[in-house]
């Protein structure tokens, strides 16, 4: 693959980025991009695993902000977010030809800005894998780099935008609730608790309930927009 700038990607080639967090983004968030260990369970005699409670998770709140015009997020809120990418090219046997781990400085459910000291073409198509806290599933996609910031932006930093254009396994659900996940969970917790609710006669029809609520309050208010919040 040629990059910009004169410099060739060769053969299966591994780039780790150095870590750096926006100066911005909270403490609290910037320790989510440190890997996570996995916990040691202590052994019992005679070779069973010893049943160890899991370490409760940190508390996860990502300072969430609506789209100032990047194409990445369109008219998605991003959050600022500093998260381990996995980024790779394949090429048209699907073999993998160049990979990267780099940290995101925010994400939205339609795409991310990624820092990075290396550049690709635009245009070009990744697959990304991310997590969104430790110990989460991940998120994977297809995305493509929709622009680039070589530390002349307005902020001064140097990556890149991508826009996601698929994602696998429906975890493009796992990115919805980060945003709206809160307060669905307020709604449906206090609607569940209604004599309607209660009446209803299996879990699959409380589920359609709640959500033919959610979608009339949506309808006659404005306020009520998830996204927006």
């Amino acid at each position: 693959m040629q990059r910009k700038g004169g410099q060739k990607a060769v053969g299966s080639t591994r780039v780790e980025a150095p870590v750096r967090v926006p100066a911005r983004a909270p403490a609290q968030v910037a320790a989510l991009a440190k890997e996570v260990r996995p916990a040691v369970v202590p052994a019992r005699p005679g070779g069973n695993v010893a049943a160890v409670s899991p370490e409760p998770r940190p508390a996860f709140a990502p300072l969430i902000e609506m789209n100032q015009g990047e194409a990445e997020h369109r008219h998605f809120p991003r959050a600022q977010l500093a998260t381990r990418f996995e980024v790779w090219v394949d090429d048209e046997a699907g073999e993998r030809r160049f990979e990267a781990s780099l940290v995101s400085v925010n994400v939205s459910v339609s795409g991310a800005f990624l820092e990075s000291t290396f550049y690709l073409p635009l245009g070009t198509v990744l697959g990304v894998r991310f997590a969104l806290e430790p110990g989460a599933a991940p998120v994977q996609a297809r995305a493509e780099i929709v622009r680039e910031e070589r530390g002349n932006g307005p902020e001064g930093r140097s990556g890149f935008g991508v826009r996601f254009l698929d994602f696998s396994g429906q975890t493009e659900v796992a990115l919805a609730r980060l945003f709206v996940g809160m307060r669905l969970r307020a709604f449906a917790e206090d609607y569940l608790k209604s004599q309607r609710a209660r009446s209803l006669p299996n879990e699959v029809e409380r589920v359609v309930d709640v959500l033919a609520a959610w979608e009339l309050l949506k309808a006659t208010s404005s306020v009520s927009d998830p996204w927006q919040g």
